[in-house]
Order: C-alpha cells, then sequence, then structure tokens
C-alpha cells in the first residue's frame, strides 16, 4: 500500500481520539502498544453501494479498508448492496434501533435527522487537514432551522453532458446551451433520425436533468430561505421549452425510461445526446463500443438564468446516534477523505472531492487520463456548474420528499405530452408540493 493509497493527518481532535490504538499516517511509525498489550479489536458496520465502477470497489476493499483496520485496531464489517436496497436496509437500521455505524447514501436524507448524530466535528476536523469544502457539501447536509448536520458528504459525482460529436458537426452546431440543443437537436432528429434523450419519467435521472432545465431558466422548487416557490414565470417558461423539446428533437420512448435508459440510448448509436454521469463515455471505452471515438462531454446547457444544475450523485454519509462505533466511524470519514486522491483515480474521476485541497494535482489529474485527455479537460470547470437539489436553499426533508414523489418529471411530462396545459401542469405540481412544505415546517425541520 503506498503513501497515496492511504494517509492522514497528525492533529487530532478529542472525538477521534478513542477510534484505534495505532495511527493512520502514510510512512509514520508503527503503533508504540505492542500487539499482544492491546484490547479486541473494535468492529465498524459500514453500508455502501456497489460502485458502478468495479475498479472503486477493488481498490476500497482490497487497499482502502485493511489499511485502515489495521491502522486502528478495527474490524471492519462491510455490506456492499445494490443502489437500490440502501434505503429499506437503512430504514430496517431506524425501526430496529441498531444495525450498521455509518450509512453511504447516494442522495442527501434530511429526513432522517433526528436519527442521525450532527456530523459537525468531521467537517471541521477535514477543513483543519484538508482545506476548505465546496459549498455543495454543506448544502446537501446542513440544516440551517436546527443548526445541525444530517450528514456528511464525501463527495459526488459529477454531471455531463454526452453527445454524439459526429452528428451536432454534421448540422453545424454545438450544444453549449439549452437553445443550441433544441435547434441541433431537431435537425438531427430530421436527418438522421437520431433524437435527443432528456428523460421525462419518475426516476433519478429524470429528477436530476430537469432540475437543470428548471435552474438554466431561473426557476426552483424552493427558495433560499426554504419557501415553495415553483409557480413562478420562469417555471412556466421551462415547462414551454421541455414541451417543445420533446415534441421536436425527443421521442416517446424518454416517457418510460429507468436508470439506465439514457445510457443504453447513447451506447447503441439510438440517439444523439443525453445528460448523465461519466457513466457513458467510460463504459464506451472499457468495451471499445463502435460509438466510442464519436463520443464528446460538455458543461452543462446554459440558460437565460445561466449554466448551472444538481450533481447526479452525492455521496453522503450517515453516522446513526445509536451506533455502536460512533468514534470509529466519525475516524473512518476522515480518514477517507484523506484518500481522495486514490478514491478519484479509482473510479475514472466519478467521485470528485468535497475537499479539493486534498487531491492538490486535481487540475492536472483531470486534464492527463490515461485513455482520454482530451475527452475529460472539462471536469476543471464542473465545480462551478453544480449545485444541490434544493437549490438556491438547502437540501431539506421537504426536497426530499418531493424529489421521491416524482413531482417534477411528472409536471414536465404531462405537459409535453398534452396531457395538461403548461398552466395546468405547473399548478398541479405546485398543488403537489404544498401540504408537504407544510409538514415538515410544523415538523420544525424547515
Amino acid at each position: 500500500m503506498s503513501n497515496d493509497d492511504i494517509k492522514s493527518g497528525v492533529n487530532r481532535r478529542d472525538f477521534i481520539q478513542h477510534a484505534g490504538a495505532a495511527t493512520f499516517l502514510a510512512g509514520t511509525a508503527p503503533a508504540i502498544i505492542p500487539s499482544n498489550a492491546r484490547a479486541q479489536p473494535k468492529t465498524l458496520k459500514i453500508l455502501r453501494w456497489k460502485h458502478f465502477v468495479p475498479g472503486f470497489d477493488t481498490w476500497f476493499e482490497e487497499t482502502f479498508v485493511p489499511g485502515w483496520e489495521a491502522a486502528n485496531d478495527t474490524k471492519v464489517e462491510l455490506n456492499s448492496v445494490e443502489r437500490g436496497n440502501i434505503p429499506s436496509l437503512a430504514d430496517a437500521d431506524v425501526n430496529a434501533g441498531k444495525g450498521h455505524d455509518l450509512v453511504l447514501f447516494l442522495a442527501p436524507r434530511p429526513s432522517l435527522e433526528e436519527h442521525a448524530i450532527d456530523h459537525r466535528e468531521i467537517y471541521e476536523e477535514c477543513e483543519q487537514r484538508y482545506g476548505k469544502a465546496i459549498p455543495l457539501a454543506e448544502r446537501n447536509t446542513y440544516n440551517p432551522r436546527t443548526d445541525r448536520y444530517h450528514g456528511f458528504c464525501e463527495g459526488f459525482v459529477p454531471t455531463v453532458l454526452s453527445y454524439r460529436q459526429d452528428l451536432w458537426d454534421a448540422v453545424g452546431e454545438q450544444p453549449d446551451s439549452w437553445d443550441d440543443i433544441l435547434k441541433g437537436g431537431r435537425k438531427i432528429k430530421l436527418l438522421h433520425g437520431k433524437p435527443v434523450g432528456i428523460s421525462l419519467a419518475a426516476e433519478a435521472n429524470s429528477n436530476h436533468s430537469l432540475r437543470a432545465l428548471l435552474y438554466a431558466y431561473g426557476a426552483s422548487v424552493q427558495d433560499a430561505d426554504g419557501r415553495p416557490t415553483l409557480k413562478s414565470k420562469e417555471t412556466l417558461e421551462a415547462i414551454k421549452f421541455g414541451k417543445a423539446l420533446y415534441e421536436e428533437a425527443m421521442s416517446d420512448v424518454v416517457l418510460t425510461w429507468d436508470a439506465t435508459s439514457n445510457n443504453s440510448f447513447i451506447l447503441s448509436e439510438e440517439g444523439s445526446l443525453t445528460i448523465d454521469t461519466l457513466s457513458i463515455a467510460r463504459a464506451a471505452e472499457n468495451k471499445a463500443l463502435p460509438v466510442d471515438p464519436h463520443l464528446a462531454l460538455a458543461r452543462l446547457p446554459e440558460g437565460p438564468a445561466g449554466r448551472i444544475g444538481p450533481d447526479f450523485g452525492t455521496y453522503i454519509n450517515v453516522i446513526w446516534k445509536f451506533a455502536e462505533n460512533i468514534d470509529g466511524a466519525k475516524q473512518f470519514l476522515v480518514d477517507y477523505v484523506g484518500s481522495s486522491k486514490a478514491a478519484l483515480l479509482a473510479a475514472g474521476f466519478q467521485n470528485m472531492p468535497s475537499f479539493p485541497d486534498a487531491v492538490p494535482d486535481l487540475a492536472e489529474l483531470l486534464a492527463s487520463d490515461p485513455v482520454r485527455p482530451e475527452r475529460y479537460r472539462l471536469l476543471t470547470e464542473v465545480f462551478s456548474t453544480m449545485t444541490n437539489i434544493g437549490h438556491p436553499g438547502y437540501a431539506n426533508a421537504a426536497i426530499d420528499d418531493v424529489f421521491e414523489a416524482g413531482v417534477i418529471p411528472n409536471m414536465f411530462a404531462r405537459a409535453a405530452t398534452g396531457a395538461l396545459t403548461p398552466e395546468e401542469a405547473l399548478d398541479e405540481a405546485d398543488k403537489a408540493i404544498a401540504p408537504i412544505f407544510d409538514k415538515w415546517r410544523e415538523a420544525g425541520k424547515l
């Protein structure tokens, strides 16, 4: 195990001094307590998802975890499951009041705040060691009403446009703005039969992609103070644009997509453009697919109010109040942030760090991909385009419920298909959102 794989700072706070007898420092001397004098190793129970990049799990399970176990006299019981199984397993922990110590979610879970510790000290320790966290991390885990951090954001999955450069070049357009996507997408569909694909189904990808459209028009579900603001002229304009995009440049397959459909849409050469993570490009490279040479990545498209959208996944760790090894869980997260560079590389740039200073050569790494360096240079700009689901406010329990209910995708889909007028679709969505915000405000969480 190299120094770059496992490293950590030297000034630990009181809250992590009990995590283990050994230090977790690259290149330091062994712990001075003889192994035969140590107490029985502690146990740390972790629930995480099976990463969609196998190389990340290999690094995490075979390098990081064993190194951390040895350095902290702690046995890690790692429960790696499919992403969709995490919510139900986490709920089982909460209902039983026991289970895992640490759970990794792929989105903020503010609705679980009353069951979680305040993660403030982890942020403070990491910022002392690794520099300031990006604003996205705080906005995804801090509740200004309760002044608590309901989770800890270790990193995020960048959101990009994935598109067929050859098709866009053929019609003399580039997808730099939403208007460009409509104009160029219409031409490509007419001339080449390859539509644009922005999901309108009630699934995770559409919840992210359509919020990028909303934010680009200056619309949002809530304001900076957590008050619902969906019903606005900006939202109406975004809905009308979405309807035009569907009618002129897309096909009806987007109405029934699941979380993997946009990947297969591009990889099978059915479409010209979608919004996703880097997974499409990486899959094309790894499988040497015919489409690979023609793929390009771009920043989120610009709209009347700017170029901004939510990340496609946020790595949010939650430590339960009832966890048996809270100190060990805190220590684990602090040390993991110290290995952000190794995590970034193992995940093929799909684990972007919440603490960029933990990867001081980040820009150089992103510009020197060993496979296709020209494709990933744009990631140096991704931090400026990423925001949270609750933009311009914080992630909160009401935003969580609106997301899970699929209110935004349903609003766009009903207007796009003509089931409702744009005005009617907006009214329907606004009426669905109002009681959700009322519920959580009455509960003291907003």
